[in-house]
């Protein structure tokens, strides 16, 4: 019983450490651009109950119909009533379930094992740093390992229960993220070279394989393809969707051996992991999970180092990192937030391997100073994870931001919110934000309340000019022209600079303001008139 309370304790304590690293000052990061896309869509779903899964962009509709709870809850009705919190919520939820199932292997793992890592969950840097964001990929490691924890469930209980929550959780990644197929093709490697080794050690395959019941295994399917067609069906109001799920795969590989602006060399993920540092940030390093997997690892293939494991399982898990780790670096295109499928299978393995090294340091010295160690890279761990959230959030010097809109974006919306404060339509003013190959995100979120915005690629000649225009840098000369060159004699009218420095969207992506000067008189009174008052 004392020992079941020590474990009851460690879980809370744990549950804990993942919801004061993931929950505070949601609002404080400026949207990513991807962010602000998943966002916009939604306020589709939020505003008219409509949802089409578009098989060019936006990945699956999980993110979006979940968001709905937290939406429904805070009785927002339109976009403009959502906020940041609203949105990022969502992942958090997800990242926190994360760390709760892994405490459904402990008749797998040890409860040593899923102890140190659903700690090791909970202040990775990196599963952090995701769970705040806006994006697909917390939830599709969630369903993952939810597909994983039910499928050795069942292996263990026999039981349809267990089949079918499988079901859902496949069916659940099918409708998340187009990347599910290399993650679902990783397990299935992964189970068959776990079949296979076990074979070369003397085992019957046949009496591995007998735990499955083909009635069991149809109820999986089934439920799986339900799950998903519910969700691209959009609820059965667009059955094109679920067709439109299976054809988004051309556009998927097009995209990821086409887009060099992404690419990367094959050591991109393991690099972050290991070590970064950039100018004159400080040193970024998950390199503790990576050495103490690598040892978890070397646990699955020698069956030597653990007691209370099921080698089946751990084995498992362990070639699903490893065809994960490699099927990732082997595709050109890479996003860090990518890393986190396989670094979820790291940290599985990490918890076998910590406690495998502790077992192997019999003597008081040498373990004191094993747990030295441990503690100290657990409080790195924490330190990061602290770093990257909360004063790097959206810094370059943090390897896990990337691309991101920098601060500015909040300036940037303030002051149109100011003007908007002296204009006789307010916020129905009419506003024009310019930018090539459409590279304004986040702003159309930031933008949300000012219904009268119109996007453009290009400065277009024959529409007339908003009283308020952003536009990129590298586009200012074909604005100036339009707006004093074109315009016959008497029809000219004088813009002055909206922003008073340097003004970025992103690192080295320079956006300007324009306002007129009636306008521009106007904000200048309205100020003074503030000061005086």
């Amino acid at each position: 019983m004392k020992y079941l309370q020590k474990c009851c304790v460690l879980i809370l304590a744990v549950t804990i450490a993942a919801i004061a690293l993931r929950l505070p000052r949601l609002e404080q990061r400026p949207m990513h651009g991807d962010e602000a896309v998943h966002a916009v869509k939604f306020g589709s779903l939020l505003e008219h109950g409509l949802y089409r899964y578009d098989s060019n962009e936006y990945h699956g509709p999980t993110l979006n119909y979940f968001t709905l709870i937290p939406a429904w809850l805070t009785s927002a009705a339109r976009l403009t009533d959502v906020s940041e919190f609203t949105l990022r919520i969502v992942p958090v939820f997800f990242g926190i379930l994360l760390v709760l199932l892994v405490f459904l292997l402990a008749g797998g793992l040890s409860w040593p094992a899923v102890i140190v890592a659903a700690a090791l969950t909970s202040i990775s840097p990196a599963m952090v740093f995701y769970s705040r964001y806006y994006i697909q990929e917390m939830l599709l490691v969630c369903f993952t390992f939810g597909a994983i924890v039910s499928g050795y469930r069942y292996s263990q209980s026999k039981t349809v229960k267990w089949a079918i929550l499988t079901g859902i959780f496949l069916g659940l990644m099918h409708a998340t993220k187009e990347t599910w197929v290399i993650v679902f093709g990783s397990m299935l490697i992964a189970l068959f070279l776990m079949l296979f080794t076990s074979y070369l050690q003397g085992e019957s395959i046949s009496n591995i394989i007998k735990v499955i019941r083909p009635r069991h295994l149809g109820a999986a399917a089934l439920t799986a393809a339900a799950v998903s067609a519910l969700f691209y069906s959009s609820f059965f109001t667009n059955p094109h969707g679920i067709l439109d799920s299976l054809l988004t795969f051309k556009t998927y590989f097009n995209r990821a051996s086409q887009n060099q602006l992404h690419f990367h060399p094959w050591y991109y993920y393991l690099k972050i992991l290991l070590y970064s540092r950039y100018a004159s940030g400080p040193v970024w390093s998950e390199g503790l999970i990576v050495i103490l997997a690598a040892a978890g690892f070397i646990v699955a293939i020698t069956r030597k180092g653990a007691a209370g494991i099921n080698f089946h399982l751990l084995r498992f898990i362990a070639f699903y990192t490893i065809v994960m780790i490699v099927s990732y670096s082997v595709v050109p295109y890479k996003t860090p937030w990518c890393l986190v499928g396989f670094l979820h299978g790291m940290i599985l393995l990490a918890g076998v391997g910590t406690i495998a090294v502790l077992k192997l340091t019999r003597s008081v010295l040498p373990r004191t100073l094993v747990i030295l160690i441990l503690l100290i890279g657990g409080a790195h761990l924490i330190w990061q994870a602290y770093l990257a959230n909360y004063k790097y959030f959206a810094d370059p010097v943090n390897p896990y931001v990337y691309a991101h809109p920098s601060r500015d974006v909040f300036t940037i919306t303030r002051r149109i919110e100011e003007i908007a404060e002296v204009h006789p339509d307010r916020k129905n003013m009419y506003i024009q934000v310019i930018c090539p190959e459409s590279d304004y995100w986040p702003l159309p979120w930031y933008l949300r309340s000012f219904p009268n915005v119109g996007w453009w690629d290009h400065v277009d000649e024959n529409t007339p000019p908003a009283p308020l225009i952003i536009t990129s840098a590298t586009l200012a000369p074909q604005l100036t022209m339009k707006l004093y060159e074109l315009p016959p004699p008497g029809e000219k009218n004088l813009y002055l600079p909206l922003f008073d420095s340097y003004t970025e969207l992103r690192p080295q992506v320079e956006l300007l303001g324009f306002l007129t000067k009636d306008l521009w008189d106007s904000y200048q009174l309205h100020k003074s008139e503030l000061v005086h008052d």
